[in-house]
């Protein structure tokens, strides 16, 4: 006891000062240098950030027993739809003063009746609806343009693991909010999130409601906009995502041109090239795309590329796997030359295709049923059984561990015959399991998506 009085004697002096310096402000300079600080930057790109809120009308399900003919005349129930309002919160970003132009994700104002901006200045603007991609869950809207402050575009490509960013959004819709971080990671991709995915990983804290919202440098420069996170639990653990400026900036010409995104086609279905791949081509380099079918009359087939052939490269850009030799070619308009570098065996070749007209409709399965998520769904060719074609299937998706493979045809769903993809639309519950008979080749069989 006598020990511990002492120890405490002897650092309560120290205690006390170090408690007096705690209290004392802050010194606005050290060694004759201003202490860093962010807030020059953020007076001019906080602007540009906007919160949006939107309004939608959705029909309330009545008890099955409402909706009995019979008993609404025997208790003179009016026959109106039950309608209720539904609201949600997000970011945008405004990149284009002269125009009004708005940036955010398209599932911040999907299916909206009514889209409100509110500006850094409080104002509060109805926006229109110029164009939307559902596929890279991008949107854009129009607000009126006056006094407006845009940001700046930055080059993504030139990010670097470790440089800093900083999110800007309205989390939980508690007004604008700024957090700071590094890029954790670049060219994130086969997350299931997205159609098309090329993601900046950030754990700066992104929030519900950040959605929508700017990425940017410390320069004040929009590098990303921030879509998702990862949260097993709910909360923020440092994994946010999002995606990248270039990517935003491409989709967005095509929106405001035509308000959408016109795809082409490349006509391959490509997979990953795994450790045992690597092995039964006998392939030294140990990244790219395995080709592992071609369309007929495709693009690719008049490029002379062959099921076989590894894609490594297109327009200069490496290709590591499958997932971004879709991107590339997702990002391409109808008509766009692609260069493409190959292996042939272990000859290395170079082609250009020129990407054109998908001939079948096309839809990402999650559209339809989120346990399709990480396919891409079309009408059978003429040549195949009729049903439903899946394109292509994520390896990282659940889809993947039950079964299903590319070149699978669906017969039918749910009990019913489907020949084509508005079959298969009519005969699809979102909100229910989904019961498909699936054809490969000579065999069939029943897959149950709970």
């Amino acid at each position: 006891m006598k020990n511990r009085s002492i120890w405490l004697l002897s650092v309560l002096p120290c205690y006390l000062a170090l408690s007096s310096i705690c209290q004392a402000e802050l010194p606005p300079y050290v060694n004759g240098q201003p202490l860093p600080s962010l807030a020059p930057m953020l007076e001019h790109s906080m602007p540009a950030v906007v919160n949006i809120s939107t309004a939608t009308q959705i029909q309330v399900n009545d008890n099955p027993l409402l909706q009995d003919p019979f008993f609404r005349h025997f208790y003179n129930l009016p026959n109106q739809p039950r309608q209720q309002q539904k609201s949600s919160l997000g970011s945008g970003v405004i990149i284009d003063s002269q125009q009004g132009l708005v940036l955010t994700n398209n599932h911040v104002i999907d299916k909206a009746d009514k889209i409100t901006v509110t500006l850094n200045d409080g104002r509060q603007l109805n926006a229109e609806l110029v164009g939307t991609d559902p596929d890279a869950d991008v949107a854009i809207i129009r607000i009126p343009a006056d006094h407006l402050t845009e940001l700046s575009i930055a080059d993504s490509s030139q990010l670097k693991v470790g440089d800093f960013v900083v999110a800007i959004g309205n989390p939980f819709g508690l007004g604008q909010t700024v957090t700071s971080g590094i890029v954790s990671a670049l060219g994130r991709s086969g997350l299931g999130i997205e159609g098309y995915e090329d993601f900046i990983q950030t754990d700066a804290s992104i929030n519900p409601g950040n959605s929508g919202g700017a990425l940017v440098n410390l320069r004040g420069e929009f590098v990303g906009m921030n879509t998702a996170i990862l949260a097993p639990n709910g909360g923020n653990v440092g994994i946010g995502f999002a995606i990248p400026s270039n990517m935003v900036m491409s989709i967005k010409e095509s929106l405001v041109k035509h308000g959408e995104v016109r795809r082409g086609l490349l006509g391959i279905t490509s997979q990953d090239l795994t450790p045992e791949l690597v092995n039964a081509f006998n392939l030294e380099n140990k990244h790219g795309a395995v080709i592992s079918s071609i369309e007929s009359n495709s693009p690719a087939a008049k490029a002379g590329l062959e099921p076989g052939d590894i894609i490594i490269s297109a327009n200069g850009h490496a290709v590591k796997d499958s997932h971004d030799i879709r991107n590339i070619v997702g990002l391409m308009q109808i008509g766009d030359n692609v260069e493409i570098e190959y292996y042939h065996g272990n000859e290395k070749k170079r082609v250009i295709a020129t990407i054109g007209k998908p001939e079948r409709p096309q839809l990402v399965g999650e559209k339809l049923h989120r346990k399709l998520r990480g396919t891409l769904l079309s009408d059978a060719p003429k040549n195949q059984v009729e049903g439903i074609l899946i394109e292509k299937v994520d390896t990282s998706a659940e889809v993947w561990r039950i079964g299903l493979r590319p070149g699978d045809v669906i017969v039918s769903a749910n009990r019913y015959r489907t020949h084509n993809l508005e079959e298969l639309k009519q005969v699809v519950n979102p909100n229910s399991g989904l019961l498909i008979n699936i054809q490969r080749g000579q065999e069939g069989f029943f897959v149950v998506l709970k």
